[in-house]
């Protein structure tokens, strides 16, 4: 399993938008092959600072798979313009695992 990562820092004013948008765009991730889960969380000391979460099965499945797809224009729509700076994303694979879950 691969984690994506990636800090969404929202435009002021525009996080109840922004918040209704990912509720449309998350059906579009959880729909691709090779998707896992995904959770989105809110910084509580910056609330337009988000974090994004999508586990993967594999990297391919988000850098080629989800990236090159058709979906991956209408995330872009719904999401993109959101964003102030454009995030940064990064792929973790996981070392250590210890879940009460």
């Amino acid at each position: 399993m691969i984690l994506e990562v990636a800090i969404l820092d929202v435009k002021s004013g525009l996080a109840e938008e922004f918040e209704a948008a990912f509720k449309t765009a998350s059906n579009i991730i959880a729909s691709m092959p090779g998707y896992i889960s995904h959770e989105l969380q809110r910084c509580l000391e910056n609330p337009n600072r988000y974090i994004l979460l999508v586990r993967w099965q594999q990297l391919e499945d988000h850098t080629v798979g989800f990236r090159r797809s058709p979906q991956y224009q209408e995330w872009r729509f719904l999401l993109h313009h959101f964003y102030e700076p454009f995030p940064t994303v990064e792929h973790y694979e996981s070392v250590l695992s210890n879940s009460r879950f």
